[in-house]
């Protein structure tokens, strides 16, 4: 093997040397050449920015690819697809997946099913949810992830190898002054002194180049600020796509189903735990007018007046089923205690107040307010 044995050992002279000073320094019995104040705040930034940087892109990868390693081998793919310098072709998502899955299924179900039909359609719209996915992740990878991959593979490794190189500067101007400190002769120290000067011209030197290199950070902070708006509004984008998709989705169901399931998608199907308006009793057959009591599950009822609910009787037309959303405890014998997502039987008779019902399960009868019921078609 053709090597510079003379320049081998020079070198591991030198790395033993400095190690040597390194670990003086580091037990306080040699001095240490400190950065200035500028290039330390250069350097403590840097750090942050590394830091931070980081982590935002490891966790932005883990949104955007929550499994990296799944049935695809994705990750791997990408790998040597970026190691070869070749774009990365176009990948079926977990909706289209689904969609397509959800549409074969809906062939061998029978299409002209109330089941299958539905599958058809809920399939079309994972699709474009699948499709719309895709784009977001793709330029998302574009705007976002690569400029920050970039900066830590790229802008990083050269401010490394710099802050590296301007380290050792140091520990070479330090051992040049522990020599000059040490020399005795005059020849010895006009030696030392020469191999101080040197090295401190080096150190300078390298000191200049690291700290424009570290200034360079603010213009990485002016890149990534846009990179994160360029997010930002792709996230807008797909997740107003996503919506706009499922309110479409919902009303084809809510319309294409209304006769075999008339519940299906209303939109009272996930109630909050604030009870909505009441709802006027105006709207069943043979209502009475709106009267001057509004009542509601979070406000005081007052008797809807002097009807005895024992004595009612159910009208011949305008009964209608009603789910109950909310539980209900009666507060007097006139009223019917209501269990969530129960069905019951409703109607109104005249005079009694708008925002109640008369309710009946079964043998059992009372009034019921409105606003703690979905009325049914």
């Amino acid at each position: 093997m053709d090597f510079n044995l003379k320049k081998l050992t020079s070198d591991a002279g030198v790395f033993f040397t400095r190690a040597v000073q390194f670990t003086e320094e580091k037990l306080g019995s040699a001095e240490k050449t400190e950065l200035d104040a500028h290039l330390e705040n250069l350097i403590a930034r840097a750090d942050c920015t590394k830091n931070w940087t980081e982590k935002i892109f490891r966790q932005t990868e883990v949104l955007l690819q929550p499994n990296p390693i799944d049935h695809t081998g994705a990750r791997i793919e990408e790998f040597f697809y970026e190691k070869l310098d070749k774009k990365i072709p176009s990948r079926i998502t977990n909706g289209e997946l689904l969609g397509q899955y959800m549409m074969d299924a809906a062939k061998d179900f029978g299409p002209g099913t109330p089941y299958g039909s539905t599958l058809i359609t809920v399939g079309e719209y994972q699709k474009r949810l699948g499709g719309a996915e895709r784009e977001f992740l793709q330029t998302s990878a574009i705007n976002f992830l690569t400029p920050l991959r970039n900066f830590l593979e790229g802008d990083w490794r050269t401010i490394s190898k710099e802050r590296r190189l301007l380290e050792n500067r140091r520990l070479d101007l330090d051992i040049c002054k522990a020599r000059v400190k040490k020399a005795k002769q005059a020849e010895a120290k006009a030696a030392a002194e020469q191999e101080l000067r040197v090295a401190q011209t080096e150190f300078d030197r390298q000191a200049e180049v690291t700290r424009l290199l570290l200034e360079g950070i603010s213009s990485t902070h002016v890149n990534h600020l846009r990179c994160l708006h360029e997010f930002v509004e792709a996230q807008v984008t797909y997740y107003a796509q996503c919506h706009q998709y499922m309110q479409e989705l919902q009303k084809e169901l809510s319309s294409a189903n209304s006769d075999t399931y008339p519940n299906s998608f209303s939109s009272n199907a996930h109630p909050s735990t604030t009870c909505p308006s009441p709802v006027s009793s105006s709207t069943l057959p043979g209502a009475a007018p709106p009267g001057l009591i509004t009542s509601g599950p979070n406000s005081t009822r007052e008797p809807a007046g002097p009807l005895k609910i024992q004595d009612v009787q159910p009208p011949a037309t305008g009964h209608r089923k009603a789910k109950v959303l909310y539980d209900y405890d009666a507060h007097d014998a006139s009223e019917l205690s209501l269990l969530a997502d129960e069905l019951i039987t409703v109607y109104t008779v005249p005079g009694m107040d708008p925002d109640w019902l008369v309710g009946e399960r079964g043998n059992q009868k009372g009034k019921v307010p409105v606003t703690y019921l979905e009325l049914l078609s």
